[in-house]
């Protein structure tokens, strides 16, 4: 499963990258504002950073005016990904823009027919919102297990990418499921390294270690 990071902090992403655990990033204009940055400056320093795919994300809601912003941000760099919302404009856009032969991620689903429909209409990605269905009693995870059963019973290449990742639970039953990739924050992307007993037992090897008076270097 693929590792895409949900930020649009350099600094965060450098870390990951330098670890060999990103292969790719995300951002939206929510994560955009938060960093204080230029949209075309931020997004062209991140392209550079990482060899995978970048998501950025057209802020028309219509069509023909989706299709004019997603052109516009695929010439910031080749492995730009134009993101765009799944709304009946947002899959027009998703059409022309997979037949110029760019990388298109088809975010905000909550359904299955949604992600069926973006399939349809030549998504790379579909970013299914896990947390935000769990905000309202809903298994997000549930979809999830739906889209890749429809995707696998007719052969779509579009990838599944989950969104709205909160905890590392999602990452387990993502992979678990089969996902294709998953985009989180970088701190949860570390919380994965975690685990209470992994602390215990280094510190009662740290402990054993200082009674033996002993020095590697």
């Amino acid at each position: 499963m693929k590792f895409f990071v949900d930020t649009a902090e350099i600094d965060a992403i450098a870390e990951l990258n330098d670890l060999g655990m990103v292969d790719g990033v995300t951002t939206n204009p929510s994560l955009i504002l938060k960093s204080g940055r230029d949209i075309l400056e931020v997004t062209r320093e991140i392209c550079a950073l990482v060899d995978g795919p970048v998501s950025a994300e057209v802020v028309a809601t219509e069509a023909d005016a989706m299709i004019a912003e997603g052109r516009k941000l695929a010439e910031i760099a080749p492995n730009i990904t134009v993101k765009l919302p799944l709304t009946w404009d947002g899959l027009k856009a998703c059409k022309v823009l997979s037949g110029e032969g760019k990388m298109v991620n088809v975010t905000l689903c909550f359904s299955a027919n949604q992600a069926l429909i973006a399939a349809k209409a030549g998504a790379t990605f579909i970013s299914p919102f896990v947390g935000r269905l769990d905000d309202i009693n809903l298994d997000g995870m549930d979809l999830i297990a739906d889209i890749r059963e429809i995707y696998d019973n007719y052969d779509f290449d579009t990838e599944i990418l989950v969104a709205s990742v909160r905890s590392v639970n999602h990452v387990t039953e993502s992979a678990k499921i089969g996902a294709d990739v998953i985009t989180a924050p970088p701190g949860v992307i570390k919380k994965l390294a975690d685990h209470p007993l992994t602390d215990k037992g280094l510190d009662a090897f740290l402990k054993d270690w200082a009674k033996t008076g002993q020095k590697i270097l």
